[in-house]
C-alpha cells in the first residue's frame, strides 16, 4: 500500500476545503444553472425572470475540526413568515449598501451567536436566484473552535453540526419532487440522524459537491 505523504492535507478537512474553494475561485466560479437544483431542473429560468429578487446572503459556515470539517445548520423557527421549520444556514437579506459578506457575517451574530472574529471568508459563490423570490450569495467560510453560541428564538429553533464528509458523499444525497406553481419540481434531501436537510440548503451543498469534489 502506497505510504501517504506527511504533508498530505486530509480531504474533508477544512484546510482541505479552503484549498479547493480558492482553486474554484480562481479557475472562475461557473454559472449557477450548471449545479445543484438548477441542473436537475432545465427551463427554470424563464419562471426566475418573472420574479422580482431580492439579494440576500448565508454564511455557510465550516468548522476547523482536524481531520474531518463540521458545518453548523440551524433550524428555523415555525413562526417565521418564509422558509419556517425549514433547516438553513445562517443568513437574510442584504440591508442597504451591505456586501453579501458583511450581510451573512452580520445575520450569524444576530441569528446563533456566531461571532465574526472566529470567522475567516475564503469566498463566496455566485448568487442563486430561487423562486421563493431571492438571491441568494453563499458566503463560505472557516469557524475556529471555541466560540459560544447564543440562539435568537424569534429565528432559530436550535443548531447541530454535520461531518463534511457526509454533506460530501453523493450516496447522501438523494432526489424528490413536487408540484410547485403548476409545475414539477427537482430537489435534493439529505437525511441526516432525525434531521431533513432539504430546499435551497441542500441545492447550496450539491452546489458545492458539483464543484469543489464531484
Amino acid at each position: 500500500m502506497t505510504a501517504k505523504p506527511k504533508d498530505a492535507v486530509p480531504a474533508f478537512s477544512a484546510a482541505d476545503f479552503r484549498r479547493r474553494v480558492e482553486a474554484h475561485i480562481a479557475d472562475g466560479p461557473g454559472h449557477f444553472l450548471d449545479y445543484g437544483d438548477h441542473r436537475i431542473n432545465p427551463g427554470i429560468q424563464a419562471d426566475l425572470d418573472a420574479i422580482e429578487l431580492k439579494d440576500a446572503a448565508v454564511l455557510v459556515p465550516v468548522i476547523d475540526d482536524g481531520d474531518v470539517a463540521h458545518v453548523i445548520f440551524t433550524k428555523r423557527t415555525s413562526s417565521l413568515r418564509k422558509h419556517s421549520g425549514q433547516i438553513a444556514f445562517p443568513g437574510g437579506k442584504l440591508d442597504r449598501g451591505e456586501t453579501a459578506e458583511f450581510a451573512a457575517l452580520r445575520e450569524a451574530e444576530e441569528e446563533i451567536g456566531l461571532s465574526r472574529h472566529f470567522v475567516h471568508v475564503i469566498g463566496h459563490l455566485p448568487p442563486i436566484p430561487v423562486l421563493s423570490g431571492f438571491r441568494i450569495t453563499p458566503v463560505l467560510g472557516i469557524v475556529r473552535r471555541g466560540f459560544e453560541l447564543t440562539l435568537n428564538p424569534a429565528e432559530v429553533e436550535h443548531v447541530f453540526e454535520v461531518p463534511l464528509s457526509f454533506l460530501m458523499d453523493p450516496c447522501n444525497h438523494l432526489r424528490e419532487s413536487s408540484s410547485f406553481r403548476g409545475f414539477e419540481r427537482h430537489y435534493y434531501v439529505m437525511p441526516y440522524r432525525e434531521r431533513r436537510i432539504w430546499g435551497i440548503t441542500a441545492g447550496i451543498v450539491r452546489s458545492l459537491y458539483e464543484r469543489l469534489y464531484e
